[in-house]
């Protein structure tokens, strides 16, 4: 993921929970807000609950590659929080779980 498209901030992190909306399915929690910016970037939020490091960071590299390959509309700032239930599921699962909300969500 380009580094432009990532939200590494804290202050962003904290905007989205406040002032972004939400929807939420089984495995994940999808928070937006738009941005002043030409493009959307994505930040992912993965607690210790949902496994260790390694099922942690394999999540990671899916969500990264779901988004990469899906046509998201541009000037939104996105937060993907996981749930507990997000560790088990196959690619195909979450690429569906992930795509259903940016639709819902109207940014995809």
């Amino acid at each position: 993921m380009l580094k432009e498209r990532r939200l590494r901030k804290r202050n962003d992190f904290s905007a989205l929970r406040s002032d972004g909306r939400s929807w939420a399915n089984r495995y994940f929690v999808l928070l937006t807000r738009p941005n002043d910016l030409t493009v959307s970037r994505f930040g992912f939020s993965i607690s210790k609950r949902v496994g260790g490091s390694v099922v942690r960071n394999r999540l990671k590299r899916r969500l990264k590659e779901i988004i990469r390959v899906l046509d998201v509309d541009e000037g939104w700032d996105v937060l993907l929080i996981a749930r507990r239930d997000a560790a088990c599921p196959h690619y195909d699962h979450l690429r569906t779980s992930v795509t259903d909300l940016l639709y819902r969500a109207g940014i995809a």
